[in-house]
């Protein structure tokens, strides 16, 4: 084998994934088609469960130097508020796509990811062992042998199509053009979402001197194959404003539409797919950079686990079973978000309306949660309020001193919390050791909050995954310790043999 894994796309998910992975001690080599990182801005900002997940890895403060907390949020241009006590980073952070590209690079090669640029996959084959991966470099074809291929290479993932794996989903009904550009004549300070017969715009400052515009148009769909250019924005624009407040200096241009679709299985064999190469949709909310790196860290710790030797190849399973629901809720909510946002009298009553109904703890509090990811709870055996949610990063006091639930995770490493010092807890994680840390603590808050469902007790015991959800948690009481076997065999893999 020439490597434990080949992940195809050094985006964000891409790149997240080989940190992960490198964590848990795998060797990966990253391929990728282009021959630099683009510069280009792309995705604007991240969203509270991925902030926490990059807390968990002890890198977030790394992103919150080089980007800005922003107060607000929005669903289909409405406008969302943000509650500080559903999590430590509550706020979305805006921070550009290419920024949070170099910052992942930079991350994985001090853990010794191998990134190789000029390099796009043109072929695969899988047998029972592993995967031939084949090259298209600059040089000359090459073919690099891997246990597991993983498809990070975006909506038009080569991957995908030559496994042969299904994207169903909604076509177009509308394109929107993008760009990074300057406008001196721009008598605001930012434009949001203004709508206007036949679509709406935006002009958003994301740094100083240069501005993010967009614009929709609800009456066209062009071509997905032709490249979008300068001057297409600058017409789109003054169709839709009146004007092209002096546009000029582009950095980048782009466009998309509302088309939505998600592949029909998330593994064939030994190739995965995550990120948009799993999923695509309208950018409403900010939403599909924040999943594709929270697939990869729902990924990689069960590839890990598998590739050495830890966990069978089943658990592979789980990642579809849980993620594929993720995303087909984001495409159901990104469906709605631009329905909302199309242009005519019916849908601006329908935006009185909807907004109306924002104002409400409930219905705000029901949004953001589904905006940022707080509130997904996986399926898992077990009736505790936590099993299957995030963990929230509770204080600690342990006999070292002060922590938080999320330094335990630093490591990429299952955690096993006991919070009563039961000896029963200890006992039956004995068989896991090699595997889970076992951390013996006192809860500095008798209450935990938990988005949506409110708060309650702190636990006496938990088993926390890798990627920070619950798989089993007792309450106060004898801790039933076959239950906690069950889920430490079936994610961590059988117990070693005395």
């Amino acid at each position: 084998m020439d490597t434990d894994v080949v992940i195809a796309g050094a985006g964000p998910t891409g790149l997240m994934l080989a940190c992960e992975l490198r964590l848990a001690g795998v060797d990966v080599v990253v391929v990728e088609r282009l021959a630099e990182r683009t510069g280009e801005s792309r995705a604007g900002g991240m969203h509270s469960r991925t902030l926490e997940v990059l807390d968990q890895r002890g890198v977030l403060d790394r992103f919150l130097a080089a980007g800005e907390l922003q107060p607000v949020g929005h669903f289909s241009g409405l406008w969302l508020d943000f509650d500080e006590s559903e999590s430590r980073h509550p706020y979305p952070l805006m921070i550009l796509q290419n920024v949070i590209e170099r910052l992942l690079e930079e991350w994985g090669t001090e853990l010794g990811v191998r990134v190789r640029r000029s390099s796009e996959v043109t072929g695969i084959r899988q047998d029972e062992d592993g995967v031939t991966v084949e090259l298209g470099t600059a040089e000359a074809p090459e073919t690099l042998r891997a246990r597991y291929l993983v498809g990070c290479d975006g909506g038009r993932s080569t991957v995908r199509k030559l496994a042969g794996i299904d994207f169903p989903g909604t076509p177009a009904t509308m394109t929107a053009l993008i760009g990074d550009v300057e406008l001196p004549d721009l008598p605001e300070d930012y434009v949001w979402v203004r709508r206007v017969p036949g679509g709406d715009f935006s002009a958003i400052a994301f740094e100083p001197g240069w501005y993010r515009v967009i614009t929709s148009d609800y009456e066209n769909v062009s071509d997905r194959d032709e490249p979008a250019t300068f001057e297409q924005l600058r017409e789109s624009l003054v169709r839709l404003a009146g004007t092209d407040f002096g546009m000029h200096s582009p950095r980048w241009v782009s466009k998309f539409g509302d088309a939505a679709r998600q592949a029909a299985q998330y593994r064939d064999g030994r190739v995965l797919l995550a990120g948009d190469a799993a999923h695509i949709h309208f950018p409403a909310g900010g939403q599909g950079l924040n999943m594709g790196v929270q697939d990869a860290v729902n990924l990689g710790w069960k590839l890990a686990s598998v590739v050495r030797g830890q966990a069978p190849e089943s658990l592979l399973d789980s990642y579809h079973d849980e993620r594929h629901p993720v995303a087909e809720r984001v495409l159901h909510n990104t469906r709605a978000q631009s329905a909302l946002a199309r242009p005519g009298a019916q849908t601006d009553a329908l935006r009185d309306v909807f907004g109306s109904l924002m104002v409400f703890d409930d219905v705000n509090r029901h949004l953001r949660a589904m905006l940022t990811a707080l509130d997904i709870r996986y399926a898992l055996d077990g009736d505790h309020p936590l099993t299957g949610r995030r963990v929230p990063d509770a204080d600690l006091k342990t006999s070292d001193g002060a922590t938080r639930v999320y330094e335990l995770l630093h490591a990429a490493r299952p955690v096993l919390l006991d919070l009563r010092g039961s000896a029963e807890v200890a006992a039956a994680a004995e068989g896991w050791a090699d595997r889970v840390d076992l951390v013996t603590a006192r809860s500095e808050d008798d209450h935990w909050s938990v988005p949506v469902f409110g708060e309650i007790p702190a636990p006496a015991a938990l088993l926390i995954r890798p990627d920070g959800h619950v798989a089993w948690a007792a309450a106060d009481g004898a801790p039933d310790t076959a239950e906690l076997r069950t889920a430490l065999t079936t994610w961590c893999g059988p117990a070693r043999q005395a």
